[in-house]
């Protein structure tokens, strides 16, 4: 289950607003290799959509794992290739 997961990497966008979440994520996500975790918190409500479609459009795969401190969390699955080694 995506919960239990262990995240490779962590990202606390709370207090910030569309677009810079979404921006953030792509920023970090860029770095990561094939098959590591990405947990993103949010309290944007625009996140809710933005986040997960993001990440969907970028071949990822993205789960919403619930609320945390009035905050979204999601854990994205990154696939194929990023610039990890680059």
């Amino acid at each position: 289950m995506a919960d239990d997961i262990d995240p490779t990497e962590m990202l606390d966008t709370t207090g910030l607003r569309c677009p810079l979440p979404v921006v953030k994520t792509e920023a970090l996500l860029r770095r990561l290799p094939a098959g590591a975790t990405l947990r993103v918190l949010a309290d944007d409500p625009i996140a809710l959509v933005d986040i997960p479609h993001f990440a969907r459009e970028a071949g990822h795969a993205c789960d919403r794992l619930g609320d945390e401190s009035d905050a979204f969390v999601f854990l994205i699955t990154v696939f194929g290739a990023q610039g990890g080694s680059n």
